[in-house]
């Protein structure tokens, strides 16, 4: 989705599904495939090799590399269809020949041979490009289970999000993020769960789950806050009763509120994560850090109730960027962390605009990116939100 929601962008490189995907639209012109392109033309430039070179020197049986070709990019008629015209190809050309410049049965026999295991290398092919899109496809639609499309202006609010999973393969990871217009105000939650893989994302969709339906329901951001926390407790009494291993796991978020009676003022309980950033066209300020706890430690520190609400006033323009640590850990080749404050503070001075939600989650996406080579280490979410 563009305009005021998720922003699409490549994570990762060299795995299998995109793999596949660029090579079937490198092969289409117009929408058509011309991917019978390359193999005929070896298959015409070997023709016209032999037939300008002596009869000591024959390269009609480099027709058996025809179907290999074939194999690697047409599908599995396409490539019959090769292995076939390379076989027919062979025997008129060698017969072409006086008997003592002919190649004879042993390059027939390879040329044959050739084809049909082009034609079982390309049937494994094509079955394991289906097997990769297909579980593209079921991550795709895990990702949008988890982190649902947010329609421009939802819940009265200016946002844009960027997400990049660390592993490009599964798409998705344990940082989350949503927000939910409800009877009270509208909220906002934006978070990262402790670890990687399916653990991550399973934790990640309980805590959304709880929000979506406390944000929606309960007059105190205080409630809601508590809510996540016992949650996140019996996700995890849930896993050790599976006898899981990861009953410890753990998430920081920063939870937000616009009451709908108070335009100018914004609720922030923070559990123990990176303080949001303010940014406007004239500046750019840290938000007091969190005295709260990640979600699930709670009960460890023997803490009782919620982290303290903070409320804070937001100036006309102001917007909050809240960031996971893909963006605070990632480092360049000398090891330096991205200076995130710093580089926001250059934008914004350069060009004031760029406290617009959309163009700053681009601006911190592309500078992330820059400063640690395109290697992420960590899933990355960009979160800018503001009131209408």
């Amino acid at each position: 989705m563009t305009g005021r929601g998720l922003i699409p962008v490549r994570s990762g490189s060299g795995s299998g599904d995109t793999d596949a995907l660029r090579r079937q639209q490198l092969l289409r012109v117009r929408g058509r495939s011309v991917a019978w392109v390359p193999p005929l033309l070896v298959l015409v430039t070997i023709l016209l090799v032999d037939w300008y070179t002596g009869g000591e020197f024959r390269t009609v049986s480099w027709i058996v590399l025809v179907p290999g070709i074939a194999a690697a990019i047409c599908g599995v008629w396409g490539t019959a269809v090769f292995a076939v015209l390379g076989l027919a190809t062979y025997v008129l050309a060698d017969h072409a020949w006086p008997r003592q410049y002919q190649t004879g049965l042993p390059d027939f026999i390879l040329v044959g041979v050739g084809g049909v295991l082009a034609v079982l290398a390309c049937v494994v092919r094509v079955r394991g490009e289906r097997r990769m899109l297909h579980m593209r496809d079921v991550a795709e639609t895990t990702r949008r289970t988890l982190l649902r499309p947010l329609p421009p202006g939802f819940g009265g609010l200016d946002h844009a999000a960027v997400y990049l999973a660390a592993d490009a393969v599964a798409r998705v990871g344990g940082d989350f993020y949503d927000i939910q217009p409800g009877l009270h105000g509208t909220r906002a939650l934006v978070g990262d769960v402790q670890g990687k893989g399916l653990g991550a994302v399973e934790a990640a969709a309980a805590l959304l789950g709880t929000f979506r339906e406390a944000g929606y329901h309960e007059p105190e951001l205080g409630t809601v806050a508590a809510r996540l926390e016992i949650r996140m407790l019996r996700h995890g009494r849930h896993l050790a009763a599976l006898g899981r291993e990861d009953v410890d796991r753990f998430a920081t978020a920063v939870l937000l509120s616009f009451p709908a009676g108070d335009p100018g003022t914004v609720e922030v309980v923070n559990f123990g994560h990176e303080p949001p950033l303010v940014v406007g066209p004239f500046g750019v300020r840290s938000l007091p850090p969190g005295h709260g706890l990640p979600l699930g430690l709670g009960e460890l520190a023997g803490l009782e109730g919620p982290p303290p609400t903070l409320r804070i006033t937001l100036a006309p323009g102001e917007t909050l960027l809240i960031v996971t640590d893909g963006v605070t850990e990632a480092r360049d080749g000398a090891g330096v962390f991205y200076p995130l404050k710093d580089e926001v503070t250059e934008g914004v001075h350069l060009a004031p605009g760029t406290a617009d939600p959309l163009r700053l989650v681009a601006y911190v996406r592309d500078g992330t990116l820059r400063h640690c080579g395109g290697r992420l280490a960590d899933d990355t979410t960009i979160f800018a939100v503001r009131r209408s």
